[in-house]
């Protein structure tokens, strides 16, 4: 009887622990894998539009010091096209490119890396205030106009107007409102982010017929503040729209193969940008 009694304590507790397991296990399955971000890791890759602020640009150098008010200037687009995906390639297009992590289940933090354009108008007429002594466009100029030929000046960062920052978002799941409740097949995320970090731009310049400079330098730095709807698909798929607005101060940009010779702008800009990506936990 004493074994009996013994043999069924043992079966009841191990019957218990069984229906424990399987009740922890059936617990976690019904936990959806998008219901718990922290942890999860994301990147992503897209390509951007960009709009600017007329800016004022000055140019300093050993025998000029100039100011051009009121600059005009647009971003340099590829369109979609093969070298978004191709190694080789990959600076041509604008892109952007962006590594992050979620530090809890609505807060990432995340370095990411925009790839903009930057095209000052040829042939615009602004107002030039300052001083040129040389060969060409000789004279003191006091804020009167002047025509941006390609013999005076051609400026561009389309190498680009690199954007390299940190970034801190939050992430806010509205699947609910849209009636969708499997969100591992579909997943609605509304984001916003703050950001900062530095301008290493790839300067194409010419300036008073000098020879041609085309040279990466960390030129200053930016702020930026962006919202965006993010579209998750099967779990790990990501679809991000962003809209994102910014100031750009860059102090100290090479213009020529001269040390001494630089420029200075600042400005505000516009950016749309759609991305690809990949989010996963380790």
């Amino acid at each position: 009887m004493k074994n009996l009694v013994v043999s069924f304590v043992i079966s009841l507790v191990v019957f218990s622990s069984i229906n424990i397991n399987a009740q922890k296990a059936q617990k976690n399955d019904s936990i959806k894998y998008t219901a718990v971000n922290k942890g999860k890791i994301f990147v992503s890759w897209g390509g951007n539009r960009g709009q600017f602020t007329n800016s004022d640009i000055t140019f300093k150098g050993d025998d000029y010091d100039f100011k051009l008010y009121d600059v005009e200037s647009h971003d340099k687009p590829k369109g979609w096209h093969i070298d978004y995906i191709n190694p080789a390639n990959m600076t041509i297009p604008q892109t952007n490119f962006k590594l992050g992590y979620f530090v809890s289940e609505k807060y990432t933090v995340s370095l990411g890396l925009d790839h903009m354009k930057y095209v000052m108008t040829q042939n615009q007429t602004v107002n030039i205030d300052g001083e040129i002594n040389g060969p060409i466009h000789n004279g003191v100029y006091d804020n009167v106009p002047i025509q941006l030929t390609e013999d005076f000046l051609t400026f561009e960062h389309t190498d680009g107007l690199n954007y390299i920052y940190a970034e801190f978002a939050r992430y806010d799941d509205i699947s609910s409102i849209f009636g969708i409740h499997n969100t591992d097949k579909f997943q609605i995320n509304i984001t916003e982010g703050v950001a900062g970090g530095a301008l290493l731009p790839k300067t194409n310049s010419m300036l008073l017929s000098k020879d041609r400079y085309d040279e990466f330098h960390l030129a200053g730095f930016g702020f930026s503040l962006h919202a965006g709807l993010n579209v998750t698909f099967f779990k790990h798929f990501v679809i991000q729209g962003n809209l994102k607005g910014g100031y750009i101060n860059m102090g100290d940009i090479r213009t020529t193969n001269d040390s001494a010779d630089s420029a200075s702008q600042d400005f505000f800009y516009l950016q749309e940008a759609i991305a690809l990506g990949w989010i996963f936990r380790i």
